[in-house]
């Protein structure tokens, strides 16, 4: 699948959600942080599981809001690993140094073997490595459908 630097879709179901997170996870590679922004409820678990599945990675995606990350390892050997991580409560800490607070958690798999999943973590993620993709998702108001943008970007 050749690579999309940008698009929008308009997502109404859950099941949506998961397959735009699947496609856009076929295209990640070792070394590459996705950004998921939007307000909460928005359904960047949601779209962290489509990707895990396209990863094939072990264990349930569920939020990692209490444990700030998580690391689910690849089921292939020579497959990266998803670490999936939630910056939410790090937000009110403007001082906050991203790659420091993970390096401090002392993950088992080093960030350039894996793709590394961010929610909340916008605007500081993307600076974890050159190539990263940008997702935010919004809710339409009075529904459960969600609208989704992407794109490409380097540092």
């Amino acid at each position: 699948m050749a690579e999309q630097r940008s698009g929008t879709a308009t997502l109404p179901r859950v099941a949506d959600t998961v397959a735009l997170g699947t496609r856009l996870g076929e295209q990640l590679r070792a070394g590459d942080v996705v950004v998921l922004s939007g307000p909460l409820g928005a359904g960047k678990t949601v779209l962290a599981k489509g990707i895990a599945a396209a990863m094939d990675v072990d264990g349930p995606v569920t939020s990692p809001s209490f444990v700030l990350a998580r690391v689910h390892p690849a089921r292939k050997t020579g497959a990266p690993a998803m670490i999936h991580v939630d910056f939410y409560r790090l937000l009110d800490r403007s001082d906050a140094d991203l790659l420091a607070e993970l390096d401090s958690l002392d993950l088992d798999t080093d960030l350039d073997d894996a793709v590394v999943v961010v929610e909340w973590g916008e605007g500081i993620a993307e600076r974890l490595s050159e190539r990263h993709l940008d997702i935010r998702l919004d809710r339409v108001r009075d529904s459960d459908t969600r609208i989704a943008t992407w794109r490409w970007g380097s540092s």
